[in-house]
């Protein structure tokens, strides 16, 4: 009995060691698990793939009739002084801003945007006893201007209200710009009107491959006004006193807008 013992011993150890190295093989293929699921470095796949996504971009534009328009335009005086060239302005300036106020422009919709004063010069050549020249330039005065926007909301009286302007003292006009006072309502008009249309091409696509659209991953979007502008340049008083009313007309203004969708197609 003495003999037996350790032989008795050595095969109920062996009994203990093959079943964790049966379980230690079996823990990967058993589970169904990749080496690298083993190790902790399994990632899951993408839930999308690049090939089944379809980026549309769109562009919508909806036009309507304005009803306000802005004017850019003010006075622009010499003077042999800085403090000339001053006053002169100024006085300019009050007869333009009392001409607006009768023309029925608001003083919350009048506003400067720019004002300046700079001297001017003139170059002036000199011949030398030796036959040679000499310039310099020579400082002959200084400009003031002083430039307003105004937001002109009867449109029916825009060119009355641009005569009674030049008839005060304004001779300077940078530009004229439609638009509506009141944009929201267009401008998500052509929202959808663009979302519309990327959807409808999205579907056209996929049914072309053989697909269909299953969701909509993103959307970006990014907009733009079109205004109807009217370019005007340097227009002085002579000859404007005693005209007819300047005629104008609108036209359409155009909010545009335009989406980058991204659509995922399956079957």
């Amino acid at each position: 009995m003495r003999r037996m013992l350790p032989l008795f011993a050595s095969t109920a150890a062996l009994a203990l060691i093959l079943p964790q190295a049966a379980c230690a093989q079996m823990q990967g293929p058993a589970l169904g698990l990749s080496q690298q699921a083993a190790t902790g470095l399994y990632q899951a796949p993408n839930s999308i793939q690049p090939e089944t996504t379809l980026s549309i971009s769109a562009e919508a534009t909806v036009k309507r009739e304005p009803d306000i328009a802005y004017i850019n335009a003010g006075v622009q005086e010499d003077g042999d002084t800085a403090t000339a060239a001053m006053e002169a302005q100024a006085k300019s300036m009050t007869g333009v801003f009392d001409a607006l106020e009768k023309a029925g422009v608001a003083k919350k919709d009048m506003q400067t945007s720019n004002f300046s004063l700079w001297p001017r010069y003139t170059y002036i050549e000199t011949k030398l006893k030796d036959g040679s020249s000499h310039g310099e330039q020579k400082l002959i005065g200084y400009t003031a201007s002083n430039q307003l926007t105004v937001k002109v909301r009867d449109l029916d009286n825009l060119g009355s209200t641009l005569d009674s302007l030049v008839k005060a003292g304004g001779n300077t006009f940078n530009g004229l710009t439609f638009a509506l006072d009141d944009d929201a309502d267009v401008r998500d008009e052509a929202r959808r009107k663009a979302m519309a249309d990327a959807r409808a091409r999205a579907d056209l696509y996929a049914k072309a491959a053989g697909l269909r659209v299953l969701r909509i991953v993103t959307i970006n979007e990014s907009g733009s006004y079109s205004p109807a502008p009217m370019a005007m340049g340097r227009m002085m008083e002579a000859k404007m006193a005693d005209a007819v009313s300047t005629p104008m007309a609108g036209g359409e203004v155009g909010y545009s807008a335009t989406v980058n969708v991204v659509f995922e197609l399956g079957q």
